[in-house]
């Protein structure tokens, strides 16, 4: 008996030995140059740095250590047994778990899941009303900023956000990405018998019926909220469909609130849940299995089932999805929580990181949204506002190597891009006059018409972000509808989203459309802003004008009446509203035409241009208009520039002219060879208020070269004029050679 634990005893003076042995041939062969990981298994695919193999070899040696410790405490316990041959034999690390509970580092490589290079993802958003299509920007910014594949944005939508969004990813032009639309209220039926108490209204419950609203040959995507922001490359989130086992159906983050543990306050009764439950704002669907599984029924039997109890949801969609998961738990991944750090009050969401780089997405999922209580909300603000303002042209990137579907536009304005010649002396004005802007329709709130007047009139005008000042004007002036294009950039659109809001007088208007077009281009785009505003009117007739004129108070009636009293329904015709200015920045504004005649007599008002350029407005004829009483015609002249009233479908502007010169009078030829009849109205009028010269007019003034490409393009405009009208249009050129 003494012999054999002598043969035990040596057995573990050995293997001690062989461990001790082992642990410095590790840190011997750890220094060596290009010794790294010889008794480790490499993994396919990787190339750790020096300070990871460091990292590596150390775990190794602690786990050495911890298996000697193990062995050492063994052979006291075999020592102090001795006599009765009967030692109690300890779990080898090997074995089990080490002791603390710590699982023993492996050297085993973890299971590689990757995202081929150029595979489609796809990402599916329901966006419905202005507010939403302004945020969802955001999020698409993020994700953009990111991204190194192809994307596939499949938007559920009411018919505002499709016109926004539409327009905005057509003149976004990104490369490699793909929008689809699907019309929400073809799935409002399936949803709407669901009482929701939630802000989001019937939107907040569409993601339940994704399934069917989405194509039958999409196998998987996923679903965001509007309120998302990104801070790393999506395809991280799309990797993780592959650790989905094979009855995981959906994956979701728990949520980290205590809305479903029911003890927020008193009496709170929550939906049911599996333990604090799972947030809806980023989801992993797995859309054929779903499919499989009959997730309409299921979702449909679940909700009916509790609303018996419950009478409404809360929380929208993710009452439901919580109530389904609790009777199939098997079916959802638990995605890591930093794929969701949701920052609503009285969140857990600190736990979720340690380090910025742990952060992947951020859920402003409060009513506050930036204004919710966050230890770190100051650093997740600025994340959000770097991308609220960022440039969204920086985000036209190539994605090299990936074949892209071909795109017509796209590949029109390329074709046109390489025909023009670098080297002619206005190639700068040619190559404005091709850049694709991006627009974003109606920025604010705006109440669409739903049956307008036949002789309604919308004041159609274009600005930049110097001219804010003469919003809150010109509103106070004109209550009819408004239609405004804005040329700003992404920092300037917040900052004049900001301004519109803290004001009394805009934020009180649901009439006025706000169009931003991004900048671009070292031209300011005068005839393009006019046709963007111009083409987003529902209005039968349009005040063509600018924005720094104030109209006379009762315009809007007095434009209808006249409208309706000339019978222009039955004919062409353009209605001509008289231009004054003033050079005092402050007005006492004329009530009436005889107070504006006194103020033109006291010389505190001139007609229009009057001293810089009088062809402009001559033609308008103010010695007959001061004792005018009904309408008169008045004939085309060269240099007419007047402002007027026409019907909506009128011609566009001629986006060639760029900057300062000649874009409204290229747009009255164009009237004029139309065959509209030019009438002025003898009692309305329109006041040009002071402000400091516009940068373009400054370069008119300055360059030779900016005032010969515009005589360039007035030329090529005479010729296009011809093409288009033939014979009719000779007079134009005639008089423009005459003078």
């Amino acid at each position: 008996m003494l012999r054999s634990w002598r043969v035990k005893l040596k057995l573990l003076l050995a293997t001690v030995t062989l461990a001790v042995l082992l642990s410095w041939l590790y840190l011997f062969v750890g220094s060596l140059e290009y010794g790294r990981f010889l008794l480790l298994p490499p993994c396919l695919g990787e190339q750790p740095s020096r300070d990871v193999e460091r990292e590596a070899l150390a775990s190794r040696v602690r786990r050495v250590e911890e298996e000697n410790q193990q062995l050492r405490l063994q052979l006291g316990q075999a020592q102090a047994e001795g006599s009765d041959g009967s030692p109690q034999w300890g779990v080898s690390a090997e074995d089990g778990d080490p002791p603390g509970g710590e699982r023993s580092n492996r050297t085993a490589c973890p299971k590689q899941r990757t995202v081929h290079k150029c595979e489609l993802l796809h990402v599916a958003i329901v966006c419905a009303g202005h507010n939403a299509s302004r945020d969802v920007v955001t999020l698409v910014k993020s994700i953009l900023f990111h991204r190194k594949n192809p994307l596939h944005f499949h938007f559920i939508t009411d018919s505002v956000a499709h016109q926004i969004l539409q327009t905005l990813f057509q003149s976004w032009m990104v490369p490699s990405v793909h929008v689809s639309f699907y019309n929400a209220d073809d799935l409002k039926p399936e949803v709407s018998w669901i009482p929701n108490k939630h802000y989001s209204g019937i939107y907040g419950l569409m993601k339940l019926t994704l399934t069917k609203a989405l194509p039958s040959n999409l196998s998987k995507v996923i679903v965001l909220d509007t309120d998302i922001t990104f801070a790393t490359d999506i395809a991280e989130l799309w990797a993780v469909f592959g650790k989905f086992s094979d009855k995981q159906v959906i994956g979701l983050v728990e949520n980290q609130s205590d809305w479903y543990l029911g003890n927020l306050w008193k009496n709170h009764k929550p939906w049911p849940a599996l333990g604090r439950g799972f947030n809806t704002g980023v989801i992993l669907l797995l859309l054929d299995r779903l499919r499989r599984l009959g997730w309409e029924q299921m979702w449909r039997l679940t909700a009916e089932r509790e609303l018996m109890s419950m009478l409404s949801t809360s929380l929208a969609d993710q009452d439901i999805f919580n109530a389904v998961i609790k009777q199939n738990p098997a079916m959802v991944y638990r995605l890591p929580c930093f794929w969701n750090v949701q920052l609503s009050d009285h969140t857990r969401s600190e736990q979720c990181y340690t380090e910025v780089s742990d952060l992947k997405v951020i859920h402003w999922n409060s009513p506050k949204k930036l204004r919710v209580k966050n230890k770190h909300v100051e650093f997740f603000r600025n994340l959000y506002l770097t991308f609220l303002e960022y440039d969204g042209n920086l985000l036209r990137r190539e994605l090299f190597g990936c074949a892209s579907l071909p795109s017509p536009p796209s590949n029109q304005l390329q074709q046109a891009l390489e025909e023009l010649d670098e080297d002619d002396p206005c190639y700068d004005f040619r190559r404005q006059h091709l850049t694709q802007h991006r627009v974003h329709l109606f920025f604010l709130q705006y109440e669409f018409l739903a049956l307008p007047n036949p002789t309604d009139v919308t004041l159609v005008a274009q600005l930049s972000m110097d001219r804010l000042q003469m919003l809150e004007a010109i509103c106070k002036h004109w209550a009819g509808p408004i239609s405004l294009a804005l040329y700003m950039s992404d920092a300037e659109a917040q900052q004049f989203l900001r301004y519109a809001q803290a004001s009394e007088v805009l934020s009180a208007r649901r009439n006025v459309a706000y169009h931003i077009v991004y900048k671009e281009g070292q031209f300011y785009p005068i005839n393009l802003l006019r046709n963007v505003a111009l083409a987003n009117t529902q209005t039968p007739y349009v005040f063509l004008t600018d924005i720094d004129f104030l109209p006379m108070y009762g315009l809007y009636d007095y434009l209808r009446n006249s409208i309706q009293q000339l019978e222009l329904p039955q004919r062409k015709a353009a209605l001509i509203v008289p231009a004054f200015e003033t050079l005092h920045y402050r007005l006492t504004f004329p009530k009436s035409k005889a107070e504006l005649l006194s103020m033109l007599d006291m010389g505190s008002l001139y007609t229009f241009r009057y001293h810089v350029w009088p062809k402009g407005h001559a033609p308008t004829d103010y010695a007959k208009w001061r004792t005018a009483t009904v309408p008169y015609r008045v004939a085309w002249q060269p240099d007419f520039e007047p402002y007027v009233v026409v019907r909506r479908d009128c011609p566009k502007y001629d986006q060639r002219f760029v900057g300062f010169g000649w874009n409204k009078v290229s747009h009255i030829m164009e009237l004029d060879a139309q065959e509209y009849e030019l009438l002025v109205l003898p009692n309305a009028f329109m006041i040009h208020m002071p402000h400091a010269p516009s940068f373009d007019i400054s370069k008119f003034r300055l360059s030779a070269g900016y005032r010969g490409c515009l005589q360039t393009l007035r030329e090529e405009f005479h010729q296009d004029l011809s093409r288009r009208y033939g014979a009719a249009a000779l007079k134009y050129l005639t008089a423009e050679r005459s003078l």
